[in-house]
């Protein structure tokens, strides 16, 4: 796991801006570095030493040394790759992963990401041609960034590297925003950098005499084919057991996150792991922590549970520096749970594993239930739901209103993902120069591309291409880099995508639970209550921090700051901060939104 930055065009210098550009994602290799420097085009590169510990530098070079490799992330099928290019008369002079794409780019081209299990983000310079090949993985684990300006290509794996060069143009991205407030993520190819965009998951690029081509290599296909719940959890198990030990491929030790659900749990005794890790909250009730059922299970696997509580005052503090490491703000409250407990780990261990891509891949939200959920109000004809829930739309969100609402959309219409925070009508009321489009059409592409799909597989399919990527991988990949540690995610791995397509929907959700095959899959081996147990994910609490005197008036601070009269209707803010405090509603996730954005803001455009 590394970090690489680079850039054409070069400017008049020796070396000093790539070398500050690398210093800027220092946190993601600090173990040793490496620069490839020619007429045309400047490559730095970070590592945190994982495979092949005294071989593995960067930037690397083929045979003639006519490309030159620069790789973040990890190829678990390199062996079989290896072993492969070197029968077709390849010459390697290491025993790294790197190796193997730089070989592979030679024997199979634009088609190599298609070959690869893993996570990566790549660029190769052709010194031939003058010509730059990259890619990203199917899933998006990975980051990666690019820009155009001034006539210089600019990439890397971080955007804050970005600012260290001399034509780099920083401002600020309003569409962006517009869009931030929709899903508390930057949902788009765009970022919060205006001209900075993400490279896809699943997409190659090449550039070329000032050109940038992408080309979509891999779509998830959901094709159901039949079988019972007890053979899917057959096939379930054996391809998480076998993710998992490819997964564990390293010259280092390997542990593991662990909250107190199925997903880390079941890749924690799957791996075999020696250490796993857990963070919790301070609370009165308990609620907002995890410590107690993470040990308790790491005990009946046997292997050893490291632990810490949170304090408010530590989640405040933190939260500064943990956006900056973002690139982008997000309003996810387990991104700083998540960040502590890579902290923990980062104390003991250089790589661990986790349970991203569960819920996506094998139906884990109970918001998928909804749609299996017959309720008496159905029998109602569609199109009176729809006028009922137009007239209670205006009306304050609660339970019962937010369900009359739902049930007159349909599913294309009330479901942008995990997270819909401030509706069309609330953004352009706060947001003072909101000129976004309605999040629907941002998620239509990816409903088009699954029409003949049931209703669960539409929502599954679109958090795989937007949730999943915005929010859950970005979370996992920015904080667990901050501190220098490796994360794996063995849910999301070819092989078991591969397996979740073909599951019918039958055997991943029902009106009454989730990720059926998986919980059946997991029964064998995990005590029930956990392979049951409900998902929190290091639950924060945030609403109950809001309600408290010092932590309301951190916040009212930047809702009446000079940043938040220069977006926002700073009435709407405060009005929402007082009716949350004084219990009237929850308007916590709405409030932390925005308050993400303005702490994301003074890190990035007021230093």
């Amino acid at each position: 796991m590394c970090g690489f930055v680079g850039f054409t065009n070069l400017i008049n210098d020796d070396g000093t801006v790539l070398r500050e550009m690398m210093e800027k994602i220092v946190h993601r290799g600090p173990d040793s570095q490496g620069e490839y420097i020619d007429q045309n085009i400047a490559m730095g590169f970070r590592r945190l030493s994982i495979i092949d510990l005294e071989g593995g530098d960067q930037p690397i070079t083929n045979e003639d040394g006519s490309l030159v490799l620069t790789f973040n992330g990890e190829i678990y099928n390199y062996r079989e790759l290896r072993e492969e290019l070197k029968s077709q008369g390849h010459i390697f002079k290491t025993n790294s992963d790197s190796e193997v794409l730089l070989h592979g780019f030679e024997q199979y081209g634009e088609a190599l990401p298609e070959r690869l299990r893993g996570m990566f983000s790549f660029v190769i310079y052709n010194k031939n041609d003058n010509s730059i090949f990259g890619a990203r993985d199917m899933f998006g684990i990975k980051p990666f960034y690019y820009t155009t300006m001034s006539g210089s290509f600019i990439y890397g794996s971080e955007i804050k590297a970005f600012l260290c060069h001399p034509q780099f143009d920083k401002s600020l991205n309003e569409n962006a925003l517009s869009y931030y407030l929709s899903f508390q993520y930057s949902p788009t190819e765009e970022t919060f950098f205006k001209n900075v965009f993400k490279l896809p998951p699943a997409h190659y690029f090449t550039y070329k005499d000032g050109k940038l081509e992408k080309t979509r290599y891999w779509r998830p296909n959901f094709s159901a084919e039949q079988g019972s719940l007890e053979y899917y959890a057959d096939l379930v198990d054996e391809a998480i057991r076998e993710s998992a030990n490819a997964h564990k491929i390293a010259d280092v030790e390997v542990g593991s996150f662990l909250s107190s659900g199925i997903d880390s749990s079941y890749i924690a005794e799957a791996a075999k792991v020696d250490k796993t890790f857990t963070v919790g909250f301070e609370s009165a009730d308990g609620r907002y922590s995890e410590i107690d059922y993470a040990k308790e299970f790491a005990e009946t696997i046997g292997v050893k549970n490291i632990s810490k509580v949170i304090s408010a005052e530590e989640y405040w503090e933190q939260f500064p520096l943990i956006q900056y490491h973002m690139d982008e703000p997000l309003a996810d409250p387990a991104a700083i749970a998540l960040y502590f407990v890579a902290r923990l780990a980062s104390e003991h261990v250089k790589v661990v594993m986790s349970g991203e891509g569960a819920d996506e891949l094998f139906g884990g939200y109970r918001i998928y239930m909804e749609p299996l959920t017959a309720t008496a109000y159905d029998v109602i004809p569609f199109p009176i739901r729809r006028i009922i829930g137009k007239i209670f739309s205006v009306l304050p969100q609660k339970h019962g209103i937010n369900f009359l609402v739902r049930r007159g959309k349909t599913i294309e219409e009330r479901f942008i993902g995990n997270a819909n925070i401030f509706s069309l009508r609330e953004r352009k009321k706060l947001f003072l120069r909101d000129n976004g489009v309605a999040p629907q059409i941002l998620c239509k592409p990816f409903y088009d591309e699954v029409k003949d799909k049931d209703t669960v597989t539409k929502m599954q399919y679109l958090d795989i291409n937007m949730w999943l990527m915005g929010d859950i991988l970005l979370k996992a990949d920015k904080t667990s880099m901050a501190n220098s540690l490796e994360l794996r995610v063995p849910f999301l791995d070819r092989e078991v995508m591969r397996l979740a397509e073909k599951i019918p929907t039958e055997c991943r959700v029902n009106s009454l639970t989730t990720k059926l095959a998986l919980r059946k899959a997991a029964e064998r081996t995990l005590p029930q209550k956990t392979a049951m147990k409900d998902k929190l994910g290091f639950p924060v609490p945030i609403r109950l921090w809001l309600r408290e005197e010092g932590y309301f008036n951190i916040v009212r601070e930047a809702f009446e700051s000079e940043t938040a009269k220069k977006y926002f209707n700073t009435k709407f803010l405060l009005k929402m901060l007082y009716r949350h405090k004084s219990g009237k509603e929850d308007l916590s996730r709405k409030i932390w939104t925005v308050y993400t954005f303005l702490v994301w803001h003074s890190q990035f455009f007021e230093v």
